[in-house]
């Protein structure tokens, strides 16, 4: 039988111990070893393998021992992984520090209180995890009580903040060697913060954390943090001079997180899966990670598993199931015309280029437009297709990495598209279809397509869809799309209940020139009769027949009746 394959396991252990499939990114911890810096920050997308990966760390380096001190040993979990052919000089390593592992992503509350208990929680339970040093006279009695108090949570507020220092000089004292730090998702409460409107207080205790923990901390041998952004250095990691930033564009470790393109085929392989490749690269593949070309890893996998139990699979967005999309959202909602005409551009295949800088503060998000295409691409929403350095600063050239990220940049305006559009009086423009006053009709679409974004490279669907959306709303009539009459198809057709009221047949064309919207309205009317898209209603006995051409051109129009 084939591997069973895990969605959302993210220990590393369970991984191993239940033989789910792993594509192997041990090699990682030589490169740790061999880069020897102090404090890592690793800024990838969501669902990009950051947690696991800090699970395989610590289940490495680990001394792990049980409530009752007895050393548990993790050498099975390395058994034929590639780290394992490293030498000697790496394998000595496996289970000889003490490790402190925390995730902020429970922090993701709706308000300051309920985060900050969620973040002391998991302080609290990294103290519950390591109590067997309280056994025996390594810590003073000074020190134990200290202790028992962050553990029964009746220490002062303020001790929260510097606890994980404190804990690293506990482990220290006990093991006899440096502790190890590894932060997950650290940007999660400051993000949800941001959103919330509790960010000056959560930034003040992060910073505290952070500058205890990462900066004054004798006793640690190394840190990883690991987020979406790298938040400004002023913010957060204020005066860390040993901070070695490992972002989207970095070279270094480009292909732990993400699946290259030849881990790709080699898990398509094992499946039997290997006509799919094509298909898959076009949906999930795409991100440029420093030189390193990589697939979505949690799309993959979830491909791969649906793949297995259906016999005709399709793609789907997985990714944007799971990833917050709020900055999508504000891009759209608060978009300028020339950054519509971006966005167009984006979703149209085109590129666009920006500065982009890694020092970033949510604080600043709306004071450039600049600073929100920043957030894309940092974020996973774009990629890089070539860059440039002028004037002291870094130029990225940009497009939308593949089909599944296309499919959010569409759904988000669509959503925002129909939010407009609930809020327009349609009832004026139903009284022009209906009285043929195809003036009023052009005033009123134009007017409605002047704040939207079209994001098709086949405009006429674009058009079609509006058009489908209107009339939702107007009474006494069954509206049909694309069904057929008489000899074809026509684009919507407004069947009424009552036979007396006219039936009105819409045919749609676009044109990328003004001056061709007159040929394409006669076009759409001259279709309308040659495939006698009337017929039926004519057999039924109905009397009154409305035919409108409609040719849209960019952001306007031309009606014909």
């Amino acid at each position: 039988m084939k591997q069973p394959i895990a969605i959302g396991v993210e220990n590393y252990k369970t991984i191993i111990e239940n033989n789910y499939y792993y594509i192997d990114k041990t090699w990682m911890l030589k490169e740790l070893a061999d880069q020897k810096g102090t404090v890592n920050l690793f800024t990838r997308p969501r669902r990009f393998g950051k947690t696991l990966t800090l699970s395989m760390v610590r289940t490495f380096f680990e001394d792990e021992r049980n409530y009752a001190g007895e050393k548990i040993d993790n050498r099975r979990y390395f058994e034929g992984k590639k780290i394992m052919e490293a030498g000697e000089k790496y394998t000595s390593e496996l289970g000889q520090y003490p490790v402190i592992k925390l995730s902020l992503k429970s922090a993701k509350q709706p308000n300051y209180q309920m985060a900050y208990g969620c973040l002391r929680s998991e302080i609290i339970y990294e103290y519950d995890r390591h109590r067997y040093v309280l056994e025996g006279n390594l810590l003073t009695g000074e020190e134990k009580d200290n202790y028992r108090k962050i553990l029964a949570e009746k220490a002062e507020p303020d001790k929260y903040a510097t606890a994980i220092r404190q804990l690293s000089y506990y482990l220290k004292k006990y093991h006899g060697r440096n502790t190890i730090i590894l932060i997950d998702e650290y940007d999660v409460p400051l993000e949800n913060a941001y959103f919330r409107g509790f960010y000056d207080q959560m930034i003040d205790f992060i910073r505290s954390l952070f500058e205890s923990a990462l900066k004054t901390n004798d006793a640690l041998e190394f840190a990883i943090v690991t987020g979406c952004l790298r938040i400004s250095k002023e913010s957060i990691f204020t005066g860390l001079n040993n901070l070695e930033i490992n972002s989207v564009l970095s070279n270094n470790y480009a292909e732990y997180f993400g699946f290259t393109g030849e881990e790709v085929e080699q898990m398509l392989r094992k499946y039997g899966l290997e006509e799919k490749l094509p298909e898959v690269k076009q949906w999930y593949d795409g991100y440029l990670f420093g030189e390193t070309e990589v697939y979505n890893p949690w799309s993959i996998i979830n491909y791969v598993k649906t793949a297995i139990s259906e016999s005709q699979p399709f793609p789907k967005p997985y990714w944007s199931n799971t990833s917050s999309n709020s900055i999508i959202r504000e891009l759209v909602e608060e978009a300028d015309s020339d950054t519509k005409e971006e966005i167009q551009m984006l979703i149209d295949g085109k590129t666009i280029e920006k500065p982009v800088h890694e020092d970033i503060t949510y604080g600043e998000i709306h004071k450039s437009q600049d600073n929100l295409w920043n957030f894309l691409f940092f974020t996973g929403y774009l990629k890089v297709v070539s860059k440039r350095f002028e004037d002291r600063r870094i130029y990225l050239t940009m497009s939308i990495p593949n089909d599944e990220v296309l499919t959010i940049y569409e759904d988000t305006i669509r959503e925002w598209f129909d939010r407009q559009t609930k809020a327009i009086d349609f009832q004026p423009f139903y009284r022009a279809v209906l009285d043929g006053k195809t003036e009023e009709m052009e005033d009123f679409l134009s007017s409605l397509l002047e704040k939207s974004i079209s994001y098709y490279d086949n405009r006429e669907a674009f058009y079609h869809g509006v058009m489908v959306g209107l009339f939702g709303g107007l009474s006494g009539y069954a509206m049909k799309s694309n069904r057929e009459y008489g000899n074809g198809r026509p684009d919507l057709v407004l069947s009424p209940y009552n036979p007396r009221k006219p039936v009105i047949i819409f045919e749609f064309k676009s044109c990328r020139k003004y001056t061709e919207m007159a040929e394409g309205c006669r076009a759409a009317l001259d279709q309308i009769e040659e495939k006698d898209y009337a017929a039926p209603f004519l057999d039924k006995g109905y009397t009154r027949i409305m035919k409108y051409g409609i040719c849209f051109c960019e952001k306007t129009c031309m009606v014909q009746m």
